[in-house]
């Protein structure tokens, strides 16, 4: 999977960069070709012969050679690499990335990249929750990079929590995964709607249902490693995604939600609504928090627009549209009906009655309904792995 890559390491100063010299190893056994560039506060933590060993590869740290009459090409050896992995990345060197500063091999390394650009951060907790790096990270996110997990456990410090650069193995995870995916969809835009609405009662008060947004969170990292860019529009959850090709929209309300779809569904080919987009809304929510004064208190509710009702008949030719249904009984003839009347090209079934799907679970069983009204049923599976089977049944589909 890895026999041939070209993976440019590079390797800022911190306690962790001895993991370099494991994820190295696994590098090259896998058949990955390696060159390693650190920065000179690395060398004080791990040594350039080191890492040229395991590498195989004269390890670079310096824009000139110790001689001073010759320079390291640093074009050269980012227009060389397929991925540039940055592991550790220190705050200090995420710092540098974020605002451009190029005052070391490795930064100008950086800024003649044109491949994907991943950095592994390593450093103390508070270091790690500190404003600065959290908008330094943010940045970066912005330019497109991956930022990689950290990882919760012992640090250097002597404390525990978050901040531990990732092991070499879950590196090499999601290196594999990385090129593993066929990019199928490579230049192509999708929508993937995800998570609760709330719909608000008064200021204090609202309506809202248990969607975790775990279903939608999956398909839009799917569909990323297929090559989409994804337009994530998202209700209020606690997830979170770092992939750079996915643009995480969030919104509040079914309105919100709806304006944000129709907006984002002309520039799709692709549009998944896994939502669970409240049906109905306070007809008038109050300015004011309600006081509890009486023993009944009567709501008016109104309908909240229909989603995937509106983008049904907007739909192109060319353009694709799913969308879910959660019944909580069997459902398949409502399901076929919703497939009908809104004009899908597929609706993914699940019921609340299969144990381990539904809401906030890992997993889902689901059944995909073509529009030929087939069943295609699949076994309950983590929802990552379903999100798969959806993504592989829409590539597929005639």
């Amino acid at each position: 999977m890895l026999k041939g890559k070209k993976i440019l390491l590079g390797v800022s100063g911190s306690i962790a960069a001895y993991k370099s010299a494991l994820l190295i190893r696994l590098l090259v056994k896998e058949g990955a070709l390696v060159r390693v560039v650190m920065t000179r506060s690395a060398i004080g933590f791990i040594t350039p012969l080191t890492l040229s060993t395991l590498s195989k590869n004269q390890v670079l740290y310096d824009l000139l050679d110790e001689q001073g009459d010759h320079w390291n090409n640093h074009v050269e050896l980012a227009l060389w690499a397929d991925l540039l992995l940055v592991a550790p990345a220190s705050a200090n060197t995420l710092a540098r990335f974020a605002h451009g500063l190029c005052d070391n091999l490795l930064a100008a390394v950086y800024l003649s990249a044109r491949c994907p650009v991943w950095l592994a951060p390593a450093m103390d907790e508070d270091m790690w929750k500190h404003p600065s790096t959290r908008e330094n990270m943010n940045r970066l996110r912005s330019f497109g990079h991956r930022i990689l997990p950290v990882e919760m456990g012992e640090l250097a410090s002597g404390l525990r929590g978050e901040g531990r650069m990732a092991e070499p193995e879950t590196l090499m995870q999601y290196l594999r995964e990385h090129f593993a995916a066929s990019h199928r969809l490579q230049g192509k835009t999708v929508l993937v709607n995800a998570g609760p609405t709330l719909e608000p009662i008064d200021p204090v008060r609202y309506i809202s249902n248990h969607s975790s947004g775990k279903m939608g969170y999956a398909l839009a990292e799917r569909f990323a490693r297929e090559g989409a860019k994804v337009i994530l529009v998202s209700g209020p959850v606690t997830l979170q995604t770092t992939h750079p090709q996915i643009h995480v929209k969030m919104v509040q309300t079914a309105r919100e939600m709806y304006a944000a779809c129709l907006k984002a569904f002309p520039k799709a080919d692709i549009a998944v609504l896994a939502a669970a987009v409240a049906d109905y809304t306070p007809a008038s929510p109050e300015k004011e928090k309600i006081k509890k004064k009486k023993d009944i208190l009567h709501l008016e509710l109104v309908k909240t627009p229909d989603i995937l009702k509106e983008l049904g008949q907007q739909k192109k030719a060319g353009q694709r549209l799913i969308g879910f249904a959660l019944e909580s009984r069997e459902g398949m003839e409502e399901a076929l009906e919703k497939l009908k009347r809104k004009k899908l090209d597929a609706i993914v079934l699940n019921s609340l009655q299969d144990a381990g799907a539904g809401f906030g679970a890992d997993t889902n069983k689901v059944t995909i309904l073509d529009n030929k009204g087939r069943a295609h049923p699949f076994e309950l599976k983590p929802k990552q792995e379903v999100a798969a089977d959806i993504v592989n049944f829409i590539l597929e589909m005639k």
